[in-house]
């Protein structure tokens, strides 16, 4: 049972940083939910204010349906009670249902719908998709606006109006005329999470634009410094987050880019840097290079530290 009603549970996500854990593997790359368990305890003693299972970061596009509940269940039995768990949903109409369900099962306390699997949709298509998965749940709902269901403003407006239970809008598009419309329509009545890939690189331009909170990748290997990064940027430090941008995240984003896909694989190289291996990442992901890592594992140990 949920722990956390739809808005209160926006109002706790609106207020800090959002943690994206990646779902650990074994070599074999069946979940390795013991390694997963004791990861989900140690990030939550860094001040995250939501949790997001099985979602972008975590592999949701490789794992099958029953593992994304047993990776949801999990979390929910391991974090802190003021910590909501997100669950995810997606791929077509009639499976993202299921999945919602399933994470009422678990005990999750809201949803991400990611985007439809494969196919282009109209926006009235996409409303249609929304409302069917809003209607199955008494969870609050977070649609991600990326790929091939990118939200209109008039659409989110529509959705707002029409599905109670829809508490968020999640960007990972970037296209600042786009999320300005969204807010000016539909304003406070939703939460607004930044979701491009390495979130902080966006933070200080969305804030402007009601975008309170992002989902954090580099959370999960330098904790410390993505919350004093999000502190930054809420007290609108430029200088500040200037220095760590320079220092630390394009850096990171240059290794990233080198090669599709590295988004998430370089989170999980990033906790093989740290001493805390949580496996490879599935096909048709691949690693990083040993080169990468080492690369990635000089970084991270000259982490800016607070006012260096």
């Amino acid at each position: 049972m949920s722990r956390f009603s739809p808005a209160e549970a926006a109002e706790r996500l609106a207020s800090g940083l959002l943690s994206f854990p990646v779902t650990h593997f074994r070599d074999d790359l069946s979940f390795d939910e013991a390694a997963y368990r004791d990861n989900i305890g140690w990030l939550s003693g860094f001040g995250a204010t939501g949790l997001f299972a099985a979602g972008g970061t975590g592999e949701f596009f490789s794992l099958t349906p029953a593992e994304v509940e047993s990776v949801v269940t999990a979390a929910v039995q391991e974090v802190p009670a003021d910590i909501p768990v997100i669950a995810p949903a997606g791929y077509g109409t009639a499976t993202a249902v299921e999945l919602a369900r399933a994470a009422e099962r678990a005990g999750a306390d809201g949803l991400l719908l990611l985007p439809p699997y494969l196919t282009e949709a109209p926006q009235e298509g996409l409303v249609e998709h929304v409302r069917a998965v809003c209607a199955a749940t008494d969870l609050g709902v977070i649609i991600y606006s990326r790929a091939n269901a990118v939200y209109s403003d008039t659409t989110v407006a529509r959705l707002a109006e029409e599905c109670p239970n829809l508490i968020g809008f999640k960007d990972g598009v970037g296209d600042i005329e786009k999320m300005t419309r969204i807010y000016s329509r539909v304003g406070d009545r939703l939460t607004y999470v930044g979701g491009l890939p390495t979130a902080e690189t966006f933070a200080l331009p969305y804030l402007e634009m009601g975008v309170t909170t992002y989902s954090s990748a580099m959370y999960n290997f330098v904790p410390e410094f993505a919350v004093r990064f999000y502190n930054a940027v809420r007290e609108r430090d430029r200088v500040a987050v200037y220095r760590y941008l320079n220092e630390f995240v394009l850096p990171y984003c240059d290794i990233r880019n080198r090669s599709a896909g590295y988004a998430v694989s370089i989170v999980k190289a990033g906790m093989r840097a740290i001493g805390r291996p949580a496996g490879p990442v599935r096909a048709p992901l691949v690693d990083l290079d040993e080169t990468e890592l080492a690369m990635l594992t000089e970084l991270i140990d000259r982490v800016p530290e607070a006012g260096a």
